[in-house]
């Protein structure tokens, strides 16, 4: 009995003999359901010492990295709310006027804030700026508005000065304002410098031929023979035919090629200014109705007004698409 026991307690598992004498020896399970888990040909995740080409992978990794940030800032610019301009109408006060129209007001007119809210962006009335005044002096400039907007809508409103095209006044209630012209054309460059995208509505239109060296009918109605009338008491319920030019950009939006359009300007595109083309001309007398600049991805300008143009009316020309063109070139001129 004793001898049995001792010679059990001297005994000892050849696995465990073998691994005190030889530390570096691999130990050999007894086989089993657990030997499947140890399996020492398995590759380790961590990269080897021994890579020939560390900063290979690394730059891999980088570049993945910068792939997902990118696309990430992306979405976000993309979710990212418009944010547009719209350049100011100016009340100049008159001689002897008392309380606040004695002081300059400028504004905009509500429908059209209220037209290019209808798509879900904010708009922003740019106000004109004052770098030199004795009371409240500012360094911000028109160009700052042109960085941080990601468009520009020109109001209509009054006359474009002929001195503003090198002309003279044939009466003097066409004096158009001087001074609303210089913000706009500072306005209007600044933000065609940034490569973002301009709508001329109206004067606007107007404005943006000038910008480029072309000229304006004073007065459509004593200028053009055998005019319609374009301006009315009627204001904006007197309409007319246009149609597109072949192959305009504007044309491409609308089927049909031609639309009624509200008609409230007695001034129009005369001579065109460089790189500006004609988009639409009315049906009666050919006159100017739409024009844009050439190699612009959005610079375009419409002589009557859009935003009295009501939502869903069959009579007038739905002019949506042309909003939706503008906010889409927006959005792309953000990358």
């Amino acid at each position: 009995m004793n001898e049995t026991t001792n010679k059990a307690n001297q005994a000892e598992p050849a696995g465990l003999t073998e691994t005190s004498q030889t530390p570096n020896a691999l130990v050999q399970p007894e086989a089993s359901s657990e030997s499947v888990i140890a399996t020492p040909q398995a590759k380790p995740i961590v990269m080897s010492s021994a890579d020939p080409h560390p900063w290979r992978t690394m730059l891999h990794y980088m570049q993945a990295r910068f792939r997902t940030i990118s696309q990430n800032a992306a979405q976000q610019l993309t979710r990212r709310t418009l944010k547009i301009g719209v350049s100011a109408r100016i009340f100049h006060p008159t001689e002897g006027a008392k309380g606040l129209s004695s002081k300059t007001l400028q504004y905009l007119e509500e429908s059209i804030a209220h037209w290019v809210m209808s798509r879900d962006v904010m708009v922003f009335m740019i106000p004109s700026v004052n770098t030199n005044g004795r009371i409240h002096p500012s360094n911000i400039r028109l160009r700052d508005y042109a960085k941080h907007l990601d468009g520009l809508v020109l109001q209509g409103g009054a006359d474009v000065a002929p001195e503003s095209y090198a002309e003279r006044a044939t009466r003097p209630e066409w004096m158009g304002d001087r001074t609303r012209d210089m913000y706009e054309l500072e306005l209007l460059h600044e933000f065609i410098e940034a490569r973002k995208p301009l709508l001329g509505i109206c004067r606007g239109c107007q404005l943006l031929n000038v910008a480029f060296g072309g000229t304006l009918y004073q007065d459509i109605a004593t200028e053009v023979p055998n005019a319609i009338a374009h301006v009315h008491d009627l204001y904006d319920k007197n309409a007319h035919e246009l149609a597109f030019m072949p192959n305009s950009t504007l044309g491409k939006l609308f089927p049909q090629q031609t639309g009624i359009v509200n008609s409230i300007h007695h001034q129009a595109v005369k001579t065109l200014g460089k790189g500006i083309m004609i988009e639409a001309i009315s049906k009666d007398d050919k006159v100017v109705e739409a024009i844009r600049l050439r190699d612009a991805k959005f610079v375009v300008g419409l002589q009557w007004h859009p935003e009295f143009h009501s939502a869903g009316e069959s009579r007038l020309l739905d002019c949506t698409p042309i909003l939706d063109h503008f906010l889409r070139a927006a959005r792309e001129t953000r990358f």
